[in-house]
């Protein structure tokens, strides 16, 4: 009996092992999976339209990238400068996103659908790609008719249009669907970490530039040491203040459950000061990036035009732009966090699961409190992701950097990073506690 018992737990201990080894595989596996997919979004960065004379499109670029074309081209991993598939990157999609989910808002018919779970969630999808396929095609044939216009191209008009804005579309679905496979068979938000790549790709080139520069005269010693320490402190404030939280406490009642009776204990809600992350800033560059894309695209031919001209005030450190720039993470900081949390259907869970804020009555009033604190945390939240996001811009014309810094691209990278960590974090704690629990399983089954 005593020799089955310990041949048993030896099994066991096999089994919790080999599960345990399983679920780590699976880790590897998502981790191989999301590795091999931004390799594949790398190589598609490096592949041309068909047409285009590519040394002539770089000089272009190098005489005109400090502005909305440096911060488009940053958005699609340096894919606009080297005009390939993926020139117009993911942003399209970002764009019909946020259309849609301000339509969710106000239309009763989309408001609707979102109360259907997973189906409505599958039908809002669907509007979501066809209001990325017609944006998609507005951008790529402003960004045919631009470059066309700078006299680059080598075939004629109409055949260079069909095949840019085949080339352009086929690369953005491609790039949606990618970030859609990431989220679902790889570790994180899909579309959030395909801009992280492009971002991070952008690095090395970044610095190369910067000791090019310094080496040449173009910018001294110390303004180059104080862009990278500046780089160095943005980040720490990043880290800082997205690690920052607020804790609403939270006491449970003495409770019976059956026979038996539950203690109360006393914890705390975390509230994080940014809920909303990089969306708003990604949100607030998409609605800038693509009207002034189109509106001087189209109007740069004629230096005096309408479009020419407000064209230039939206590009960076012009007032207009820091305005709007300014007045869209506000509102995105709000509104995202409006859809993503809900006061009232938390006072209700904590009310059924026996729970009150210490000095809150449970119900309409705890729904209250939770609501002022969020708008509170939402308020400094969307000053804290403004300032960081044009603290760059002042100190890219204080300095007179002839490159283009991004206080967006840095949050997003760091964000995207610190959140990317602690999903895997998560993911292995899961998978630990899977394994634990079925290993306690099968040892009581074993003692039977």
């Amino acid at each position: 009996m005593v020799k089955w018992k310990n041949k048993a737990c030896i099994i066991v201990a096999n089994q919790q092992s080999l599960s345990g080894l399983s679920k780590f595989g699976d880790l590897k596996k998502r981790l191989t999976f999301l590795l091999g997919a931004l390799i594949v979004f790398r190589i598609g960065a490096h592949i041309p339209v068909p047409g285009v004379d590519a040394v002539a499109l770089a000089k272009l670029y190098e005489s005109a990238g400090n502005g909305i074309l440096g911060m488009l081209n940053m958005f699609s991993g340096g894919s606009l400068e080297r005009f390939s598939i993926f020139a117009i990157g993911i942003m399209p999609y970002i764009s019909a996103s946020i259309i849609v989910q301000l339509a969710s808002e106000i239309i009763p018919s989309l408001k609707a659908l979102k109360k259907e779970g997973e189906a409505g969630r599958k039908v809002i999808t669907k509007y979501t790609r066809y209001g990325t396929v017609l944006l998609a095609i507005l951008q790529s044939f402003g960004v045919a008719t631009f470059v066309f216009q700078q006299g680059v191209v080598v075939t004629n008009s109409l055949e260079f249009h069909i095949s840019t804005v085949v080339s352009l579309v086929t690369g953005t679905m491609f790039l949606m669907w990618l970030g859609e496979q990431i989220t679902e068979r790889g570790i994180g938000n899909g579309i959030s970490l395909i801009i992280t790549a492009g971002i991070a790709a952008g690095i090395p080139s970044g610095i190369a530039r910067l000791l090019a520069l310094t080496s040449q005269g173009s910018i001294g010693m110390p303004t180059a040491v104080s862009i990278v320490i500046g780089a160095l402190l943005l980040i720490y404030i990043v880290v800082y203040f997205e690690s920052a939280q607020r804790k609403v406490p939270v006491h449970y009642a003495k409770r019976q459950i059956g026979s038996g009776v539950m203690q109360g204990s006393n914890t705390h809600m975390p509230f994080k000061l940014n809920m909303a992350g990089v969306i708003p800033p990604i949100f607030a560059s998409s609605i800038i990036l693509f009207p002034s894309t189109l509106l001087s695209w189209f109007g740069s031919n004629d230096t005096g035009s309408l479009l020419h001209k407000i064209a230039g005030l939206l590009q960076h450190g012009q007032a207009l732009y820091i305005l709007l720039f300014t007045v869209t993470i506000i509102f995105f900081c709000y509104f995202y966090t409006a859809l993503v949390f809900s006061p009232k259907e938390m006072a209700e869970n904590l009310k059924k699961s026996g729970a009150f804020v210490p000095g809150i009555r449970p119900g309409k009033q705890t729904s209250q409190y939770l609501e002022q604190v969020v708008l509170r945390l939402t308020l400094f939240g969307a000053l804290y992701i403004t300032t960081i996001c044009l603290i760059p811009e002042f100190l890219t014309t204080a300095l007179n950097v002839p490159f283009y810094l991004g206080g967006t691209s840095l949050l997003i990278l760091v964000v995207v990073t610190m959140d990317f960590s602690t999903q895997i974090n998560s993911y292995r704690m899961t998978q630990q506690y899977e394994s634990l629990m079925s290993g306690l399983d099968m040892k009581s089954l074993s003692r039977k």
